[in-house]
């Protein structure tokens, strides 16, 4: 019996000393480049989860589809399920990527 306990305390350690970190599955943290745009940032996120700030002081979180030249396209807004929005770069303040977690 005490080899059974001790054999499945082995196993379990093993198996979280080889599960992967989830920052470093993500590749860390976000880095900004000195030449960094609005547009380049949220071309980097196509197909991802973004929220984005906008000067007027709402706040839209969805999905990136398209960027363009002056619009991002968001798809599967949060609490407007049937809803997508286009919404201008020069509109927005802040874009607010997960980097951590799940």
């Amino acid at each position: 019996m005490k080899i059974r306990i001790i054999f499945a305390a082995i196993s379990l350690v093993s198996l979280l000393l080889m599960a992967p970190d989830p920052i470093v599955a993500k590749g860390g943290p976000y880095k900004v480049n000195s030449d960094d745009t609005v547009k380049s940032t949220l071309l980097k996120q196509v197909g991802k989860r973004v929220s984005l700030n906008l000067q007027s002081g709402v706040e839209l979180s969805g999905t990136v589809a398209t960027v363009g030249d002056s619009l991002v396209h968001l798809r599967e807004l949060s609490g407007k399920d049937f809803y997508d929005a286009i919404v201008r770069l020069d509109g927005i303040q802040a874009v607010i990527i997960r980097v951590r977690g799940n």
